[in-house]
């Protein structure tokens, strides 16, 4: 079984958004800039390719849903990999692309269970504050990815929402840098 992974991009001081996030601006007022290191780099890249190859599942909430479907269409933020994309969501949008690789779940561990079904021995990426702060909440988070890119945005949305419930210790994995983004990864300690 693969890794259950939050990993996400976050300014300096902790931001994952820019301020005003809207549809037209997914990640807020100069929020791209978190991503140069995936799409301007060329070891970005390359480690984004390596992750989406041992990608089986990808999870993330409504919000994050809402307001990236304009730029990923029907093949999800993995785009033409076309890795399943789980939206953790009370209801299902009216304008689902037709083909797209989203299924629309209600709870936590049914989202869970669904995308380890589909990830099987791949790995399962966590995307959006909230959700990220709830699987971490719950204990479903295996690992931690941080690519911490050189800016401070001051504002916008902080990479876990309003904080964790309660203590978790992390066990650094590796890093990596470029001028881009200095790449962090840690292990959750686990009790017993």
């Amino acid at each position: 079984m693969g890794s259950v992974i939050y990993d996400k991009s976050m300014s300096l001081d902790g931001y994952i958004a820019g301020a005003n996030m809207r549809v037209e601006a997914g990640l807020g007022d100069d929020g791209e800039r978190l991503h140069d290191w995936a799409f301007k780099d060329p070891a970005g890249m390359e480690l984004i390719q390596r992750e989406v190859g041992n990608l089986g599942a990808v999870i993330c909430g409504r919000r994050t849903y809402d307001m990236s479907i304009p730029h990923w269409g029907d093949g999800g933020p993995t785009g033409d990999a076309r890795v399943p994309v789980f939206v953790l969501s009370h209801g299902v949008p009216d304008d689902v692309p037709e083909g797209g690789v989203y299924t629309f779940v209600d709870d936590l561990e049914t989202t869970l269970a669904r995308a380890r079904e589909t990830a099987g021995d791949k790995n399962i990426s966590v995307m959006g504050a909230d959700t990220g702060r709830q699987f971490i909440d719950a204990g479903m988070i295996d690992e931690i990815s941080v690519h911490v890119v050189p800016v401070l945005f001051g504002s916008g949305t902080p990479m876990f929402g309003p904080g964790v419930d309660e203590h978790v210790t992390l066990e650094f994995v590796g890093s990596s840098e470029s001028p881009h983004a200095a790449h962090l990864r840690y292990r959750v300690v686990r009790d017993g």
